[in-house]
C-alpha cells in the first residue's frame, strides 16, 4: 500500500522525529503551541528563551496580566490576540481546573487559543496520543501525494483520520511537518533530492 511504503521511507529520513518547540512542562509546550500559529517554531523559540525564565506555571503568567505578555510575545505575528488567549487560558486553568490541563481532547478545546490542532499536537507531544494534527505542512503534502484531495487545513484533519489507520497517524505527525517544513517546501520543494518522488504525482509538476 502507497502510505505504508511513504511511513517506511520518511521512518529512515526522520528516525525520531520530534517537535521542534523548546519547553521545560507541559503548560509551557500549550503556551508555544498557542504562540506558534502562523510563526516559526525558530521565532517562537527565540522569544521563549527570555518569556519561559517569568512563569512555569498557570497562575505564575496569570499573575503576569494580559499587558505584560504583550510586551513579552510582541514580535510574532498576531501578538495581541495570542497574548490574550494565553492570559485567558491561565486564568481559565487556574479558576476552573485547579492549574491542569485537561487531557480529552473535546475539554482541552475550551481553553482560549486551542483549536483542534493545538489539542492534538500537546496530546501527541505530552500523552503520546495518535493524533495527526494537521497544519499547513501536513496539508501541503497530503495532498501532493494524492493520500487527501481537500482545500483546508481543517478539511485534511477530517479526511486523513477516517482514511489512515490509528497507528499510521501517530507514526506520521512529527515526520509530516517535519517533511514539509524541509524537503516538500512551499515554494521549491526538493522533488529532485526527495525519498518519496517515486510515489509522489506532484513530481511531474515540479520537475
Amino acid at each position: 500500500m502507497k502510505i505504508q511504503e511513504i511511513i517506511e521511507k520518511l521512518d529512515t529520513l526522520f528516525p525520531n522525529p520530534q517537535t521542534e518547540l523548546k519547553f521545560e512542562n507541559d503548560f509551557q509546550l500549550l503556551v508555544a503551541i498557542i504562540m506558534s500559529a502562523q510563526t516559526t517554531d525558530k521565532q517562537v523559540n527565540k522569544i521563549n528563551e527570555i518569556f519561559f525564565t517569568k512563569f512555569s506555571t498557570p497562575q505564575e503568567l496569570y499573575a503576569l496580566w494580559e499587558e505584560e505578555i504583550k510586551k513579552n510575545i510582541n514580535k510574532i505575528w498576531l501578538y495581541n490576540s495570542k497574548a490574550k488567549n494565553i492570559f485567558l487560558t491561565a486564568k481559565m486553568l487556574c479558576e476552573e481546573y485547579n492549574e491542569k490541563i485537561p487531557e480529552n481532547i473535546i475539554e482541552l478545546q475550551k481553553l482560549p487559543g486551542v483549536g483542534i490542532k493545538t489539542a492534538k499536537v500537546w496530546l501527541s507531544v505530552v500523552k503520546n496520543e495518535s493524533y495527526l494534527a494537521v497544519d499547513t505542512h501536513v496539508h501541503r503534502v497530503l495532498n501532493r501525494l494524492w493520500i487527501v484531495k481537500t482545500k483546508t487545513p481543517l478539511e485534511t484533519d477530517k479526511v486523513a483520520e477516517k482514511k489512515l489507520k490509528k497507528e499510521d497517524l501517530a507514526r506520521l505527525h512529527h515526520t509530516l511537518i517535519l517533511f514539509g517544513r524541509y524537503y516538500c517546501t512551499a515554494k521549491k520543494p526538493k522533488c529532485s533530492d526527495c525519498i518519496i518522488t517515486h510515489l509522489c504525482p506532484y513530481k511531474e509538476k515540479n520537475l
